[in-house]
This record gives C-alpha cells, structure tokens and sequence, in this order.
C-alpha cells in the first residue's frame, strides 16, 4: 500500500487549479422513463483525475464530517495513484457498506460540504462517488474467521444498523441471528430506498456476503408479535441488537386522508421499486397514478416518491411544501435531480383536504396559501395559513410523505425499557446500551430518520460493547464455574 503524503510536499496550490469533471449522468428524458440508477461508471482515468483534485487538508475537515470518521484523504490518495483495492480497504476499515453509502448519503451536508472548494463556489470534490466507484471494483474478500465464542446474539431488523452489528460480531467469532418483519433482509436499503438512487442487487450482494459469514436470516417475523424480546433472551442468545427502525408514518390529520387514490410514502414506494416475489403479500397490486401526481412533504422521502410518480407515468408530477425551498430538509442534489425528470414544486401551499369524484375516488385536493411566521422549535419559520386563500386542485393520486416515527408495538411492550418521545429508544450513545440489561439499539429507532450513514455508525459502536458484553459475561459464567 502506497505511504501516505507529506503534508508540505503537497502542491495545493496546482490541485486547486485542476479542472472539475461533472458527474456522469444518464440523461434525464431516459432515466425518467426507467428504474435503473441515475449515474453511470466514470474510467479509472476521469476518477483518479477527480481523486487528485483533493488538496490533502492538513486539518481534514471531511474526515470529522464523515459519521464514521472515514479517512477520506487517504483513500484519494491511493485512488490518485491507481490503487483501488487499497482505496476500498481504506473506506472498509471504518464502513461495512461504502458502496451503499457512496451512493445514498448526503455528502453536500457531510463531507462534501466542508470541502474547501465549496468556498470558492466550485463544485467540491465528489466524494461519494469516489467512494462508490472503488467499492465497486474491489468487491469483499473473505476473511479467516476466528474459532467460535459458543456466545449468540440476536438481532432485530436488517436495516443498515442491523447488517453491521451481525458483520462485526459475527467477524468477532460470535453466532448471530437477524430477524426482520420484511419478507427479504435489508430493511430501508431494500424497502425505502428507490433504485434509481441504489440498485438493490447491492443489497443482495451484501446479504449473500453475510449468509457466507454465517449469519442466519429469519424474515417474515414481527418481533414485539409473532415473538418477543423476551422469548429471544428465553430461546438463549446472550444479547439482543434493537434495529427496527422508525417506520411508522406519520398520519395527515384531514378529511379525505383514505379515500382511494391516497397513498403513504411507503407503500407507494414498495410496491413501485421491489420485486414482487420480495413485497409483503398486502402491498403486491399495482399503483395507477394517473396523469396528475401531488406528493406532499419536503424531505428525501418525498423526493422519492416524486421521481418515482414520474418513471410510473405521470404526466404532472408536483410536490407540495408549506415552507420555501429554503426549508427544505431533503437532500438538494435530489431536488435538482427531479426537477430535470419534469418535477414540479408547489411552496408556500398545503393541503386541507382530499375530496371524491363521482366514482368515489380521489379527484380534487383542497389547499391553502401558507406564509412564514416567527421560528418554531426546530428554528425554521413556522407556515401559517393565508386567510381567504382557500383553492382546490385536480388530482388522481396523493402520496403522504409527512414523516416517521418509532413504532409503539415493537418498543414500548419491552419490560423495562426507557424510551423518548415518538416511540424511540433511549441509549448510551457512546455503547448503544439500553436501560436494560444485555439489550442494544442503534439507528432510526434511537436517531428517528435519519441517515443510512449514521445507523452504520450506531451499529458499530453497538457491536463493539455487545462483543464486550458477551465475553464478560463469558469470563464471570467461566469463573463462578471454576
């Protein structure tokens, strides 16, 4: 592996006047009509081009914006000169799936966005998919696994927290068992998220990965229903991992909400982005949309949904925020992406209300013009209602994209366990240790939605203090024996 740069042998001032290369991106006319990803490959050429654009900062200010603390400098280092199996090992070190993360996080808010390019108002250097482009070529190796512990741990949802806790321990010489309520592993990597941002034979490569490893999958099981918390503890695994995640949407308090034509986020993108053999039974009929789409919300999610409407047909696909664009949440590469697909963008409007036409189903939205007021507790501006400035819009179908949150059936059974506001799960941050004994949790189900980056970063600190735990355990069980 080649030897990292000395800081002063570096020549900034020649690396900041190498010329940007813009992302390689299908066109949009085509990739609207298609679930396929939205960027091609870049050569080895155009990418060590790219890799040698970054200066080396001393300070490396993307390394602290990386969740996972990934030594990004580095790993365009060994990419610049032509090793990509060492640029890979490098993101592998510190992320168990940078070929997923390259492609899903917002890097504008992370990493990219403190690249010192962006003060000058350049584009910075694309880290993402720097990340994305090595990991694709320099696929897992098997490692040699170390002997058995005799120790199991029992881990619920396959979600990006999930997958990493069962990698890590199982990499540890632990037994571990995954289970999900989803018919296939993978959770918001299969289930949330669309292909054309993330194909999900990436996912069933890094589950192949782990069956290879040893980790068992249970699917098709609900823990907090068809088994508990409880009765895994009981079954015997010395540990259990809380990754399940915060999917319950939340509901549109306004009349209409289910009138046929009105859809949550979830569904509508399951039964559009998943094979139909790997959908739950009650999502696998189509989703007509019609020629006149409205997605309502203004995070990733509802992107999704509005670029998904589109590759099914829409001829009018408009997402509706009751804030500007400047309060937007959702990643705005995203956003610029589905304005080239056609999108359009309603601000300053929300709905009040669903009504039916003459065959019952949705045919008319109800709105109202907002206008920002002072700060809320987020510290955006809250909306408030126009008055007088009631009009109603023709639609075909509605998709809700109003937020998650935690799921009361999964936690709030759980004996013994403390828990915040929105059903999620309270934990040492630095452990992922709950307020009960042996039992762990990470990701969106502590965090709410968050990143697929910052599940990743919960579950490994996870499966560090659940190693430790079983093998204390182990080492007092060892003694009192003796």
């Amino acid at each position: 592996m080649i030897d990292r740069p000395n800081s002063k042998a570096v020549d900034r001032k020649r690396r900041l006047a190498l010329p940007e290369t813009d992302l390689p991106t299908r066109d949009a006319v085509e990739r609207a009509g298609d679930f396929r990803e939205v960027y091609t490959d870049w050569d080895l050429d155009t990418a060590r081009a790219e890799a040698e654009r970054c200066i080396q900062c001393p300070a490396a200010p993307c390394v602290k914006a990386c969740p996972l603390d990934n030594d990004i400098p580095y790993a365009l280092w060994l990419l610049e000169h032509g090793d990509v199996a060492s640029a890979a090992s490098v993101f592998r070190s510190s992320s168990t799936m940078p070929e997923i993360c390259g492609r899903v996080c917002p890097q504008s808010e992370l990493c990219e966005g403190v690249c010192p390019y962006t003060k000058q108002g350049r584009a910075p250097v694309p880290i993402g998919r720097l990340e994305a482009f090595v990991a694709d070529r320099a696929p897992r190796t098997r490692p040699h696994l170390p002997a058995n512990t005799g120790r199991q741990a029992a881990v619920v949802g396959a979600g990006p927290a999930g997958l990493t806790v069962a990698e890590i321990l199982t990499l540890r010489g632990h037994s571990v068992t995954v289970y999900d309520a989803w018919p296939a592993p993978g959770g918001i990597l299969r289930y949330g998220i669309p292909t054309f941002k993330m194909s999900h034979g990436l996912v069933d490569g890094l589950v192949d990965w782990l069956e290879g490893l040893g980790v068992r999958f249970v699917t098709d099981t609900f823990v907090g229903r068809d088994c508990t918390v409880e009765d895994l503890f009981d079954d015997g695994f010395d540990t259990v991992f809380l990754g399940i995640g915060a999917g319950i949407h939340r509901e549109a308090s306004v009349e209409g909400a289910d009138l046929t034509g009105v859809h949550q986020a979830t569904p509508f993108l399951v039964r559009a982005n998943v094979e139909k053999d790997l959908q739950p039974a009650t999502l696998r009929s189509d989703t007509p949309v019609g020629r006149r789409v409205a997605v309502v919300g203004g995070g990733d999610t509802a992107m999704d949904c509005v670029r998904t409407a589109l590759r099914l047909g829409a001829e009018q696909v408009t997402c509706w925020y009751r804030r500007t664009e400047d309060e937007m949440p959702g990643n705005p590469r995203d956003r610029r992406l589905a304005g080239q697909e056609g999108a359009r963008f309603r601000w300053l409007a929300q709905p009040i209300g669903f009504r039916p036409g003459k065959d019952g189903r949705l045919a008319f939205m109800d709105c109202v013009e907002m206008q920002l007021g002072e700060a809320d507790s987020s510290g955006r501006r809250r909306p408030v209602p126009v008055e007088g400035s009631e009009f109603e819009v023709e639609v075909d179908t509605v998709v809700l994209a109003l937020g998650y949150m935690g799921d009361e059936g999964s936690v709030d059974c759980i004996a013994g366990l403390d828990t915040a506001a929105g059903h999620l799960i309270t934990i040492d941050p630095e452990t992922g240790a709950t307020s009960r004994e042996g039992l762990f949790a990470g990701g969106d189900a502590v965090l709410g939605p968050a990143l697929v980056v910052t599940a990743v970063a919960q579950g490994r600190k996870a499966a560090e203090a659940m190693h430790q735990h079983m093998m204390a355990t182990r080492s007092s069980a060892a003694g009192s024996w003796a």
